[in-house]
């Protein structure tokens, strides 16, 4: 499918993804969609954004330091946690399993995911702002099971863990609701990310150093030579 000059760039991903467009509800989702993408335009130094960085201090082109840093996202330790927050949404199902499973999985010492950060240890202010489009999503959808189940499981957790939801949490939400496939969240991340590791890209490139860490050394200082042939 071909981008339509008359849509914006959210209207168009949108319809990329799931087909829709021009409708009330779709440009409701558009809207959302939008506002997801602006959340996740950048953060700071993140590990893939610190990787662009570090292959844009080789002074080698912006398409190459892009490559390294989706090939950073797409490790499970950095990318994929709204895929998995959706997940759990689809295997608890309806409003009236929500807080049975997750006390059963906190006991049990299972990760909720969605909570917690590395780097906003109060709380991400980012996660209010898709809260409540997620919340207004549902209602035009007239469809609230999902924005319901995590409700449920954002008290409980907050309860039990002291833990506050992540942007990841609600916007597993607006991506259910959307009908995006689950297996694209990661990529639609990566539509909005390319802006904030741009960014880096050009601020490093602008003022360039070479990253360049150290090493040190820890193991045995003084080893004895054994040649090939006594070697077992």
């Amino acid at each position: 499918m071909e981008p339509q000059a008359d849509l914006s760039f959210a209207e168009n991903l949108l319809c990329l993804l799931t087909d829709r467009r021009g409708d009330e509800t779709a440009n409701a989702m558009a809207h959302v969609l939008d506002v997801s993408l602006t959340l996740y335009a950048e953060h700071e130094f993140n590990a893939s954004t610190f990787s662009a960085r570090v292959t844009a201090s080789t002074m080698t082109d912006l398409h190459s330091a892009i490559t390294s840093a989706i090939g950073t996202l797409k490790g499970p330790l950095h990318g994929g946690a709204n895929e998995a927050v959706a997940e759990m949404f689809r295997e608890i199902d309806s409003r009236e399993r929500a807080e049975q499973w997750v006390r059963a999985a906190l006991a049990n010492k299972q990760r909720i995911m969605g909570f917690g950060h590395r780097v906003l240890k109060q709380g991400d202010s980012r996660s209010a702002i898709i809260q409540q489009h997620a919340e207004s999503l549902s209602r035009i959808c007239r469809d609230r099971r999902w924005y319901e189940i995590s409700t449920i499981i954002d008290r409980v957790v907050q309860q039990e863990k002291g833990l506050c939801p992540n942007l990841d949490f609600y916007t597993a939400v607006a991506y259910l609701l959307m009908g995006i496939p689950r297996e694209l969240y990661t990529p639609v991340f990566v539509c909005s990310r390319i802006t904030g590791w741009c960014a880096h890209v050009i601020e490093q490139q602008d003022h360039n150093r070479l990253i360049r860490p150290r090493a040190r050394y820890t193991g045995p200082t003084t080893r004895e030579y054994v040649p090939l042939e006594r070697r077992s």
